[in-house]
């Protein structure tokens, strides 16, 4: 039986220049689809795999992530004034417990896998998960559950693929597929942003790791890879000589709320699911359908 997964890192030190100006003062990971931020989406979607331990790899001006996952006297008192007694239960329903939370700085933007790297002396000698909050994802089960069952009859580092058109597939990192089903097959390659005509297959990596606590060690002698920055698939690539990697190809759809496009149509997506406001939201949709094609 391998080693249970109980540890999670977030990398969230990132600039988030992409959505300037709104990501000037506040964090990119805490822009909100409908009315939670990314970076609860990420956390909510680790606690359902069960995860016990919450790590922040943040950098300047995130402190508001770690309020975010604090209490607030002040708005707790508020809100039990004014009897609005479902939004405090919901708040506290989001808190992680006491002691299940940490935050590390990455003093320098050097790269995920140097993000990744700051979090080694929190982690320690245990597998842990590694979760992008830009990558959002609507399914009936978390991802990171998904990959938790490939991971306990494995014990190999674990990779979330999906697929996407081979035209774009330069824009990201493609994984071999071996033997074996969705759920967990062989990964036998993994190439950083290929050519399309060298990419060994149409699943790309979507954000989502279970790794092995010797990838720190070979993070630290890594050698800067694409844009100087130090890049968790080269050291991945080394990992793969001596473990074993498994793809899930996961049930669900994702949404990169890295980009602008992607962030508004998961806004739309999540808000169309909300059982309080998709109806009234859908005949505004509607509507506004209506006007645009009646003006072009």
């Amino acid at each position: 039986m391998p080693k249970r997964v109980r540890i999670a890192v977030f990398p969230v030190a990132g600039l988030g220049t992409r959505f300037l100006p709104a990501t000037k003062a506040m964090p990119k990971e805490m822009l909100p689809v409908v009315d939670r931020p990314l970076i609860q989406y990420a956390v909510d979607e680790a606690k359902e795999a069960g995860i016990e331990h919450f790590v922040f790899v943040t950098g300047r001006n995130k402190g508001v992530i770690e309020d975010h996952f604090d209490r607030q006297f002040e708005l707790e008192s508020n809100l039990k004034i004014k009897g609005k007694l479902e939004a405090l239960q919901s708040l506290q329903a989001d808190l992680p417990k006491p002691g299940q939370t940490s935050f590390t700085r990455q003093q320098e933007p050097l790269g995920l896998g140097h993000a990744v790297w700051c979090a080694r002396d929190i982690v320690g000698n245990e597998p842990f998960a590694l979760l992008l909050p830009d990558m959002l994802f609507k399914s009936e089960r978390g991802v990171l559950a998904q990959m938790i069952d490939a991971y306990e009859n494995t014990g190999n580092n674990i990779i979330a693929v999906e697929e996407t058109d081979p035209e774009g597939i330069s824009s990201y990192g493609v994984v071999g597929r071996g033997e074996g089903p969705d759920t967990g097959f062989e990964i036998t390659e993994m190439v950083e942003k290929p050519k399309r005509e060298d990419a060994p297959s149409n699943l790309i990596i979507s954000g989502r790791y279970i790794l092995q606590p010797e990838i720190f060690d070979l993070i630290e002698q890594q050698a800067t890879g694409a844009g100087g920055e130090i890049q968790i698939t080269d050291a991945m690539q080394t990992l793969m000589k001596s473990q074993n990697f498994t793809g899930v190809k996961y049930n669900g759809r994702a949404f990169d709320c890295g980009s602008k496009v992607g962030f508004l149509t998961a806004n739309i997506v999540f808000a169309l699911d909300r059982d309080d406001i998709s109806k009234d939201f859908m005949k505004e949709l509607q509507t506004f359908a209506t006007e645009s094609q009646k003006s072009s």
